[in-house]
């Protein structure tokens, strides 16, 4: 009613809350704002950096400093092993930087590879070069825009590309579809190879929509299990090129006899399946 006179309200002040120094008994090391996400850096003590996404602090990639050999992350293990299908390994693009764990390991064991790694967001990039040892030179450049939009204008022959940009939270669409996948394959060298980094069913509501568009748009597809059980690896190529689990190992040793790996393939791979021209898969092709 105009005119009436409302009850004051008790108002107690609060001090705002305080932030915490921890996740995980890990000390906070690093806290940023980006337009796509809260970023958190925390250390464990002995140099181990790991980085979080958004509120809830969904681990994204783990580095260990000065040691740019390490591979923490189970599915990060597994990519090695992913050479084995190439035919040589001297272009590397990478899609998605995180705290460029992958980057970092393959410049530290192939002298003549040369690496472009593509970002949306340059916040990921400053903490990345701050925090976790990621550096750009000669051999080693990131692209700070959408990876298709960099794809698209690619000048291509790349040996081994790799679409690591999947969060926990969502799978950007326009990486998913028969569409982009299609311009991906017309970026590879003659014997190249595209490797994903895939949500299992557990977590990914369109991980047989996405096999089945992969497998449309590849002649040969692999899948690489992984101890962690909500991830798999997809191996995929323009060309057949069979190859058993055994084979692969073997192939694998004799790429990393002069260098170094985390741990024996033989553990890093948990399961190996060629998903087969005439294999009855369920799903839809997934369109722009």
């Amino acid at each position: 009613m105009i005119g009436a006179t409302w009850p004051a309200l008790n108002v107690r002040k609060q001090n705002p809350p305080t932030a915490p120094t921890t996740i995980d008994g890990d000390e906070i090391v690093a806290r940023r704002n980006s337009p796509f996400n809260e970023i958190v850096v925390t250390d464990d003590g002995t140099g181990m950096r790991t980085l979080h996404f958004g509120d809830d602090h969904v681990l994204q990639s783990m580095v260990k400093i000065g040691c740019p050999a390490h591979l923490e992350l189970a599915y990060t293990r597994v990519i090695p092993s992913c050479l084995a299908y190439a035919g040589k390994i001297e272009r590397l693009l990478v899609i998605g930087l995180g705290g460029g764990t992958l980057p970092l390991f393959f410049y530290s064991q192939f002298s003549q590879l040369t690496i472009d790694v593509v970002e949306i967001d340059p916040v990921v990039v400053d903490v990345a070069k701050n925090y976790c040892g990621f550096h750009e030179d000669a051999r080693m450049r990131v692209h700070v825009e959408d990876g298709r939009d960099f794809i698209e204008r690619a000048a291509g022959d790349y040996d081994v590309i790799v679409l690591d940009s999947f969060s926990n939270e969502s799978i950007p669409p326009h990486l998913l579809t028969c569409e982009f996948l299609e311009v991906v394959r017309s970026r590879l060298a003659m014997g190249g190879i595209v490797v994903a980094n895939v949500w299992t069913r557990t977590r990914n509501a369109l991980f047989d929509d996405m096999l089945r568009t992969y497998r449309h748009v590849f002649e040969d597809l692999y899948i690489l299990d992984v101890p962690d059980r909500n991830v798999k690896i997809f191996v995929a190529l323009p060309q057949e090129r069979p190859m058993t689990r055994e084979e692969v190992l073997a192939r694998t040793r004799e790429i990393f006899k002069n260098h170094a790996l985390p741990q024996d393939p033989t553990g890093a791979i948990s399961g190996f399946e060629r998903v087969a021209s005439n294999a009855t898969l369920n799903g839809v092709i997934l369109r722009d």
